[in-house]
């Protein structure tokens, strides 16, 4: 949450001729509200739900790059679906550039609490060695121009045999 996923992916996929797909947006467009409405109204499982739908549906389709939700990883089968899919990046960047980047985004639900920080460090504690599991490649997104970054990371994609 806050590490670049979305802007990243929308320069990487312009840069390599690819469709981009981000899945919060695409769970948005299905059901005409914001995700925080639906965690509001349904519920953060009921979410869950259809950003899994969504993730299987899209892993279906080639010449893609996207971008998930923090808490796609959270279930196996979505683990699973991305890993059988194609090439995993984890954007990484420190809890401290996470605050900074999500201090007064309102579209976070799980943020919307009394102490961000330590919200944060529970979601990391719990995500981060699931993005490890399956990634191919982490990059780290801390205090980075984003062209910059995504020069690295289309450098780091050429080492990987699958990109």
């Amino acid at each position: 949450m806050g590490a670049g996923k979305t802007t990243v992916g929308r320069h990487l996929a312009r840069l390599t001729g690819r469709t981009f797909h981000d899945s919060d947006h695409e769970v948005e467009s299905r059901t005409g509200v914001r995700v925080t409405t639906i965690f509001e109204i349904e519920g953060e499982n009921r979410f869950r739900e259809r950003e899994k739908a969504v993730i299987a549906e899209l892993m279906q389709r080639d010449g893609i790059v996207l971008a998930t939700g923090g808490g796609a990883v959270l279930d196996p089968d979505n683990r699973a679906a991305l890993k059988a899919g194609g090439t995993v990046i984890y954007l990484r960047a420190t809890i401290d550039d996470l605050l900074i980047r999500t201090a007064h985004d309102k579209s976070r639900p799980l943020l919307q609490t009394g102490d961000p920080r330590a919200k944060l460090e529970a979601l990391f504690a719990v995500r981060d060695p699931l993005y490890r599991e399956i990634a191919d490649v982490v990059v780290d997104t801390s205090r980075q121009n984003v062209g910059v970054l995504v020069q690295r990371l289309l450098a780091k994609l050429k080492e990987t045999p699958e990109s």
